[in-house]
C-alpha cells in the first residue's frame, strides 16, 4: 500500500505518531497486536480498508 500511495516509512511514521522501529514491526508482520486506533489511522492515511493491510495466518 505504501508503494501504491508513494509514501515513505519515515513520513508514514510521522503521520501515525509512532516510531519508525514500531512501523517496521508492523510492516514485517512481527507485531503481536495492532491497536484499532493505529489501524484506523493507517487506513485513513493510505486510503484503504483493513483487509488491504491485514492477512489471516492460522497457526
Amino acid at each position: 500500500m505504501m508503494a501504491k500511495r508513494k509514501i515513505r516509512s519515515k513520513d508514514l511514521a510521522l503521520k501515525l505518531e509512532i516510531t519508525e522501529a514500531n512501523l517496521s514491526i508492523l510492516k514485517t508482520g512481527k507485531a503481536k497486536a495492532v491497536r484499532l486506533t493505529t489501524l484506523n489511522a493507517l487506513c485513513e492515511i493510505l486510503g484503504c480498508q483493513p483487509g488491504d493491510l491485514l492477512e489471516y495466518r492460522g497457526d
